[in-house]
């Protein structure tokens, strides 16, 4: 008996289906199935994540002194400087990774500083900057600075040493790579497990690069070792 085509299902698919995770080579893709009547595609996200090290170092000392002669004051803050620069060159750095920074002076009994303190009147304060590639360097003298202490030098607002990756624009294309081939991945298993062939990319979007600190329990900029990660966002077409 022939079969009624009137009772033949008419197929009506719409919304989202299917949110999970493919694993491929460390990378992650996540991806969400859009299907709609004619039309359907899957959007993933690809993730590439690298582990790169610090290529410049930046290492502000600044140090201080106080007194109520001005002059007496800047002389102490003069060989306190000469102190300083005579440290540095025994740590290896050339004159050309040390600049001279800003020197501040404060009154006191200045009207901005409100009535006399009782203190010194004077409290002159000098920065040195250390700005090198030689990242391992800097790690060695920030643990060395107690030396310029037991010489006399009070260094004042010590916050350690700033790293700063500059090389993002060489690991860039091949991280994209990375992020694309692991988006390609998790939209195959999604095409996959729908019982459809994975298509031609519809729209593809490079998310933001990331720099962060490799161990979350640092600072991003307090550690010369981090992670470089970014996420790609592509739409394949479904057959």
């Amino acid at each position: 008996m022939p079969t009624d085509p009137r009772l033949l299902p008419a197929l009506a698919v719409g919304g989202a289906i299917a949110v999970g995770t493919a694993v491929a080579g460390g990378l992650i893709g996540q991806g969400l199935v859009n299907a709609r009547v004619g039309d359907r595609t899957v959007t993933v996200r690809g993730l590439a994540e690298r582990d790169v090290r610090a290529d410049l170092a930046v290492l502000p000392l600044k140090f201080a002194a106080s007194g109520d002669v001005l002059g007496d004051v800047q002389a102490r803050i003069d060989a306190d400087l000469v102190t300083v620069r005579r440290f540095l060159a025994a740590q290896g750095y050339p004159a050309e990774a040390v600049t001279l920074g800003q020197l501040s002076v404060a009154d006191t009994q200045s009207r901005e500083w409100g009535s006399p303190q009782g203190g010194p009147r004077f409290i002159l304060s000098q920065t040195v900057v250390v700005r090198t590639s030689d990242v391992a360097r800097v790690q060695t003298t920030s643990r060395a600075l107690s030396e310029l202490v037991r010489q006399g030098v009070v260094l004042q607002d010590y916050a350690g040493p700033t790293y700063v990756f500059t090389g993002l624009n060489k690991v860039r294309p091949e991280m994209i790579g990375q992020a694309t081939t692991a988006a390609r991945t998790g939209a195959q298993r999604f095409a996959q497990d729908s019982g459809a062939s994975l298509g031609p990319i519809r729209q593809a979007t490079q998310g933001s690069f990331e720099i962060l600190a490799r161990d979350e329990i640092d600072a991003e900029t307090s550690t010369p070792d981090k992670k470089v990660r970014v996420v790609t966002t592509i739409t394949y077409g479904l057959r």
